[in-house]
């Protein structure tokens, strides 16, 4: 995984990269170009929280719907 495309993925900015991951900006900024396997794992780990959370959000915006 590229620096970049992790970046874009996480929020499009080093700042917002960086919360999700639960880094530094600095240690976002010191990433190289190509990021080890453990950066891109932290980053997968990230994304997948993001999604699963917005998942279970939809689900629950859709119980409350089907009550009411």
């Amino acid at each position: 995984m590229k620096k970049t495309e992790a970046i874009a993925q996480l929020g499009g900015s080093i700042a917002e990269a960086a919360k999700a991951v639960g880094v530094t900006y600095h240690a976002v900024r010191q990433w190289p170009d190509v990021l080890p396997q453990r950066i891109a794992d932290r980053v997968q780990a990230a994304l997948w929280r993001r999604l699963n959370s917005q998942a279970l959000l939809e689900k629950a915006v859709e119980g409350k719907h089907q009550e009411a």
